[in-house]
């Protein structure tokens, strides 16, 4: 049974930085690619970031290019978000989600490639 379960989210201040995390369990997580979503109230989920399987490649929304870094620890069966200068326009709930296909050649930024979800953290920055 695939369990994502995500974490580090919480209230802070524009400009502060925030590392979410990602643990995953119930299926080989080195041969898949993952991403972080987020989904703002009233809004639809949206694509943030994206890492192959090998975690050589990634892929950024343009809103959070240069502000976000997504990485993986394959060992530890982890997935991460740094999210740097965060803005109010962040604040959303911040899915983790495991791609449906392995070994993928190329990271997808199409949620309807993701078929594993975790349950999601929120993550409010305050003006």
């Amino acid at each position: 049974q695939v369990l994502l379960v995500e974490s580090g989210g919480g209230l802070v201040q524009t400009g502060a930085s925030v590392r979410l995390s990602c643990a995953a369990s119930g299926f080989h997580f080195d041969m898949y690619d993952m991403a972080w979503f987020r989904q703002a109230p009233g809004k639809e989920r949206e694509f943030v970031a994206a890492i192959s399987w090998s975690g050589t490649q990634t892929k950024y929304a343009d809103s959070v290019k240069d502000r976000f870094t997504i990485s993986r620890d394959n060992a530890g069966n982890t997935l991460y978000l740094q999210m740097n200068s965060l803005k109010p326009e962040d604040t959303s709930v911040y899915y983790c989600a495991a791609d449906r296909h392995v070994h993928r050649f190329m990271p997808s930024t199409a949620i309807g490639d993701f078929n594993s979800w975790g349950q999601g953290t929120p993550v409010t920055v305050s003006s």
